[in-house]
């Protein structure tokens, strides 16, 4: 990500090239023994206490590997793919479980579907066509700030179906639009203004990243692991269920939380129409439409109509699909296999899914995911299942204070929380979806606990006061309206 001191072209009109050049940042070198040390000490103690009845040994034992690796990811002595291997090295090294089973993650057909959906991302990017639509938005509505904040808004739900990175959206395409446009009318972060336009539209994008992450399946990259998860207790969440259950609340989040935004988080400039002139010129400069994109385009609907009409066609599998689609960009030549291999992002997910997904599959059949369940259910004992799933709803979603990574979050409470929501009685559906969203919708509160966050954080247009008070605002909105409107909703379509 270009940082706002030192100005690196961010658009390239003239080539195909990804619209925003990233900065690897580095991560402080101070303490890397104490990141090492803690989730090492935390596994030992588990290892060494004694397993409780109703779990087996080595039940126990994978618990202390899966805990030390959640806690590897949050602490990040090392990359989130070198963690997800170490534990899989410790589950075969130990005898846990066999090499076998181990490695048996590798096989899960959703962990593809997502490795496919970034290598369309990829697509997005490298044709230009993600960029294309975000200027074509703001053509159309930006003509006020607000409308600029729609646009860009706009431009995340388009893209999101296919994008299951939330960093790759924000970073690759609507970053670079956004602090393109702030720059042009004069907001800039390091001299008093900010406020102009540039922390309202930085906020903005932010939250409606969040809220796409939560609309489709493959928005966001750990969503599967909530299908996989969901899919262990006998519930069979697909790409199209999801959708046309997350449809009407995500709508109404995203046309509520940039008006209320506006109102509490003002930017001082009401209307730009120079941003209009500012896409038109990117769109002259774009030319027409090149055969990449519409193959591109085409490709993108194509896969979203096998997605939605799966069960229409013989319960088509989502990731079959997707791996159709990428053939295709392949053979087209929209994609070549040097893009395929260089998509780090896509192969670092399939190491850390697969590992999270193997443990665990096997910390329920090894009883521990039922012992821990029983453990929970008697603070929610005795009250009726509404009453329960909002106990155990608020408190999944507001416990994401305390984590940096929506996919720790995920491995370590979805489970339990589900199981135990079912118990007291929730219907299974709304159960499993209610905490599927709040599986994204949580992460609209602070500034480190997802992808996008410290991106759009450390651009410096907003302070980490305003940060965390307009995140809680805006979690207590989308808690609301996925509840009131989308209760509603599911009621409709039968899911309660």
């Amino acid at each position: 990500m270009a940082t706002p001191e030192k100005k690196v072209p961010i658009f390239m009109p003239k080539e195909s090239a990804p619209a925003v050049q990233s900065v690897p940042e580095e991560k402080p070198k101070r303490y890397i023994w104490l990141r090492f040390l803690i989730p090492v000490a935390i596994g030992l103690a588990i290892w060494f206490s004694p397993a409780p009845a109703g779990v087996s040994p080595k039940g126990w034992q994978l618990l202390a590997i899966f805990v030390g690796t959640i806690v590897g990811i949050i602490s990040q002595p090392l990359p989130m793919g070198a963690v997800a291997i170490t534990g899989i090295a410790l589950c075969a090294v130990t005898g846990t479980l066999s090499i076998g089973d181990s490695l048996s993650g590798f096989a899960d057909g959703t962990i593809w579907l997502i490795v496919a959906a970034f290598m369309f991302a990829r697509g997005f990017i490298k044709t230009g066509l993600g960029s294309r639509i975000a200027y074509l938005f703001i053509a159309a509505f930006g003509k006020r700030s607000l409308g600029l904040g729609y646009s860009l808004a706009a431009t995340d739900l388009v893209l999101s179906p296919a994008m299951p990175s939330n960093t790759a959206r924000a970073g690759g395409v609507v970053y670079p639009v956004l602090r393109s446009i702030a720059s042009a009318y004069g907001s800039e972060p390091d001299n008093g203004t900010a406020r102009k336009l540039g922390a309202f539209l930085v906020k903005n994008s932010f939250q409606a990243t969040i809220i796409t992450s939560a609309m489709f399946m493959t928005a966001m990259a750990a969503n599967p692991l909530v299908v996989k998860l969901a899919g262990d207790q006998g519930l069979k969440l697909t790409w199209g269920s999801w959708a046309l259950a997350g449809i009407v609340p995500g709508l109404v989040s995203l046309a509520l939380v940039p008006w209320i935004l506006y109102k509490v988080y003002p930017p001082e400039i009401k209307e730009t129409p120079d941003a209009v002139k500012f896409a038109k010129d990117r769109l002259r400069d774009l030319g027409a439409v090149k055969r990449a994109e519409w193959t591109m385009l085409g490709v993108f609907i194509l896969v979203l109509a096998l997605w939605i009409f799966a069960p229409l066609l013989g319960d088509l599998n989502a990731t079959t699909t997707a791996l159709v689609g990428l053939a295709i960009l392949l053979i087209a030549g929209v994609l070549t296999w040097d893009d395929v291999e260089k998509e780090r992002k896509a192969w670092d997910t399939l190491i850390w899914f697969a590992a999270l997904v193997m443990m665990a599959s096997f910390l329920g059949k090894l009883g521990v995911v039922p012992w821990f369940s029983k453990q929970m259910a008697g603070g929610v004992k005795g009250l009726d299942w509404i009453t329960a799933h909002m106990v155990l709803l608020l408190v999944y979603f507001y416990a994401h204070y305390l984590f940096a990574s929506m996919t720790a979050h995920i491995a370590a409470m979805y489970a339990p929380f589900l199981i135990v929501s079912i118990a007291a009685g929730t219907p299974p559906m709304f159960a499993a979806l209610t905490l599927a969203f709040a599986s994204s919708l949580h992460s609209s509160t602070t500034h480190y606990g997802t992808g996008p966050a410290p991106m759009y954080f450390s651009s410096g247009y907003v302070t980490m006061g305003a940060w965390w008070s307009l995140g809680l605002l805006v979690s207590v909105v989308n808690i609301v309206v996925w509840l009131v409107v989308g209760g509603l909703w599911w009621k409709v379509l039968g899911l309660w």
